[in-house]
């Protein structure tokens, strides 16, 4: 017992050794990887592609039928290919809203409208390089392809009228119809913070595609102009406007809703 003692009391300082320059050797090693990943990314930056690990991006789009803003995420996957997963936060507006009364001192309202509707989308996708901005003055051409999970939300519409012969806060229902389809030039929008307390939640899906032209002259930031069209799909039927419009035609509940958008987005790569 005592020789063992002894034996592994002398090889302890030679083991101990070894481990240590194994573990220098591995940083050696590491800092040589990452040290020819830099250089090969600022090669690639000279000759106007763009090069990255990670990129983050925000935006701003006017849809055809609406608006919204989103936050993205992207992790590269290879030279051209890139996994994204974003937040997008939109409202959905019906093509027959119309504003109208109002004054200096009320909000015009639209008549007709009984709900406004807002939707959260978590989404994943892919962007694929079509094309590599060449030089720092060049364009980059950029697809992408998103889907996710669309939840939508229902905040009822409320006005102020007199039409009944008082002053009243209403929202569309069975017993006020007959007031809130009275037309009255007088009526005001009761305001952005009336009715959150009432949300009705519409789960759905979405799909969106689009074209990213990003023209920003240095490598590390995002500037593009993006355009592209998406639908997305609900499982219940969304009522926006009341079944009859100031024109007298119909404007019923929808499930599915195709728009077209144009986005300008920036952001980071590192």
């Amino acid at each position: 017992m005592k020789k063992l003692l002894l034996i592994l009391f002398f090889l302890l300082p030679f083991v101990m050794t070894e481990a240590q320059e194994e573990k220098k050797n591995a940083a050696q090693l590491s800092k040589e990887e990452k040290k020819e990943r830099l250089n090969n990314m600022m090669k690639q930056e000279e000759e106007g592609n763009l090069a990255y690990v990670k990129q983050t991006g925000f935006g701003l789009q006017l849809r055809t039928n609406g608006y919204g803003l989103f936050f993205e995420l992207g992790r590269r996957r290879s030279q051209r290919f890139t996994n994204t997963y974003s937040i997008e936060i939109t409202e959905i507006k019906h093509p027959k809203e119309e504003k109208s009364g109002g004054t200096f001192f009320q909000a015009p309202y639209i008549f007709g409208k009984v709900n406004n509707f807002y939707q959260a989308k978590l989404g994943f996708g892919q962007q694929y390089i079509f094309g590599q901005k060449g030089n720092k003055n060049g364009i980059a051409v950029i697809g992408l392809a998103q889907a996710g999970i669309a939840l939508g939300f229902l905040k009822p519409y409320y006005i102020h009228t007199n039409s009944s012969g008082q002053e009243q806060t209403i929202r569309f229902s069975s017993s006020d119809s007959t007031v809130f389809l009275t037309y009255n030039p007088n009526n005001s929008a009761a305001g952005f913070t009336k009715g959150w307390k009432e949300l009705e939640f519409r789960p759905g899906i979405f799909v969106k595609t689009g074209l990213r032209f990003d023209f920003g002259r240095f490598n590390e930031s995002v500037q593009a102009i993006e355009i592209g069209l998406s639908v997305e799909g609900y499982s219940k039927e969304i009522n926006i406007m009341a079944p009859v419009t100031s024109d007298k035609t119909a404007a019923g509940p929808q499930r599915l809703f195709y728009q077209g958008h144009i986005a300008f987005v920036f952001g980071r790569r590192k």
